[in-house]
């Protein structure tokens, strides 16, 4: 899944994530959330961006995945 704005792109690889809600918390602007519609293949429910407008790409959210799920980048 991949959710633009303007400024910032984030791709999200949802077969790999594991649900471990690393994202969630490191988030600053507390945009990310682990969905309540969707599981993966795997079993877990991925992560997802549900407010890409307040995204401000600092890619802690890339950083802290223990399995490279997220990638953030700067469209400007």
């Amino acid at each position: 899944m991949t959710v633009y704005t303007a400024k910032h792109q984030l791709t999200f690889a949802e077969h790999l994530c594991k649900g471990c809600d690393l994202c969630v918390h490191v988030c600053p602007k507390k945009i990310l959330r682990l969905s309540e519609e969707r599981v993966n293949a795997k079993g877990y429910k991925p992560a997802v961006c549900v407010d890409i407008e307040a995204c401000v790409g600092c890619a802690a959210c890339a950083k802290i995945c223990p399995d490279s799920v997220i990638g953030v980048m700067t469209l400007e």
